[in-house]
């Protein structure tokens, strides 16, 4: 259910004990006092940010809530993909050690992705398990990462490797976040964004054609249903399939198993999650139409959205024996067989299995052999 109050809307998470609610809407960062009033014994913040975001937001979240009776301590991580490490949760835990947090203390995830995804996992782990909320300062963490529980670190070989489904106590998402981001990461939440709408909404789809303009504008009204809606979408999945064993959740990650290999090959940091999202999808309507799952209409609306809003289509300089080593160590592979989330039309998709190395090369946007 989405409650929509002027531009606030918010969207709850049916998790039974887990459950909590997104709110959303612009410049609402003054609710986020009132927000933690409402869980009980919460003396104790610990706010995760990092170098970037510490300056724009969580300096002033911080003062104000000290001015609150409320303890308050700063963690401050270097920014980028790179600080997803095992190494950085050791030094995380052993400040959340030196610092005294409790079960009476909240991480209070400020930032992106990288951020949320690491304050999550640390919350999971530390003391196992404390509390953690989401402030997500980021399109891609506003409509994807910071819903769903899924946290984790990085290894060397994969992204996300290790980690844990781990409910936040809620999530706050302030669209005039958006005004600080550089083009690129605003590009990289519209990635998320458009494979919502071509994997799951056909209407979301239609919507982003629609309003090219306003959306490379940032306009916060429209940024405001956007989010909601991709939050509502990702929700009703996750309440139905929280720990990914029905194969539901696994919708959510359409075009991701190009986007990950990309990712690992370029090096993490090079390129951006939601960029590598957004050539994922071209790659999977490529591959889906080679399958005669969708006819070549699909392929060029997916291919004009992402020129039209300014997103990569294809990625150079990678082989593609490479791409197809990394796809089948993936761990959404199933003993090393190629298997993807491809569309039947546009708005909805379902997983497909045992698909050819040698279909998936000719899919792949680029020539490298």
């Amino acid at each position: 259910m989405i409650m929509s109050q002027t531009n606030f809307q918010t969207v709850r998470v049916n998790l039974a004990a887990r459950s909590y609610d997104v709110e959303i809407g612009a410049e609402n960062l003054s609710h986020l006092r009132a927000t933690l009033n409402a869980f009980p014994n919460v003396q104790h913040v610990v706010i995760l940010t990092d170098a970037n975001v510490a300056p724009l937001y969580a300096e002033n979240i911080a003062e104000h809530l000290a001015a609150q009776d409320l303890a308050v301590d700063r963690m401050i991580i270097k920014p980028g993909e790179e600080s997803k490490s095992i190494a950085s949760a050791e030094y995380l835990w052993e400040n959340l050690l030196k610092i005294g947090t409790d079960r009476q203390s909240v991480i209070l995830a400020i930032g992106g992705g990288v951020v949320g995804d690491l304050a999550g996992f640390i919350a999971a782990t530390y003391a196992r398990g404390i509390r953690f909320f989401q402030l997500p300062t980021t399109l891609l963490a506003q409509v994807d990462s910071s819903v769903g529980g899924k946290v984790g670190v990085n290894l060397s070989g994969g992204k996300n490797m290790v980690g844990a489904f781990y409910q936040p106590l809620g999530v706050l998402i302030d669209t005039k976040t958006l005004d600080t981001l550089d083009e690129s990461q605003y590009l990289a939440g519209l990635g998320e964004v458009v494979k919502y709408g071509v994997s799951l909404d056909a209407e979301l789809f239609e919507l982003l054609e629609n309003n090219i303009d306003r959306i490379t504008q940032r306009d916060h009204i429209l940024l405001t249903k956007i989010v909601a809606r991709c939050c509502r979408i990702k929700a009703n999945i996750v309440e139905k399939d929280e720990f990914e064993m029905l194969g539901l959740r696994a919708k959510l990650n359409y075009g991701h198993t190009f986007a990950h290999a990309y990712e690992t090959l370029s090096g993490y940091g090079t390129l951006l999650h939601g960029l590598a999202v957004a050539i994922g999808l071209v790659d999977a309507a490529r591959l889906a139409r080679k399958l005669n799952r969708v006819d070549n209409s699909f392929v060029e609306r997916q291919i004009a959205i992402n020129e039209q809003l300014g997103l990569p289509i294809q990625y150079d300089n990678i082989r593609a024996e490479e791409i197809l080593d990394l796809m089948t160590h993936d761990k959404k592979s199933v003993r090393g067989s190629l298997r993807f989330i491809l569309p039947t039309k546009l708005g909805q998709c379902e997983l497909v299995t045992e698909i050819s190395p040698e279909v998936v090369k000719e899919a792949l946007c680029f020539v490298s052999p």
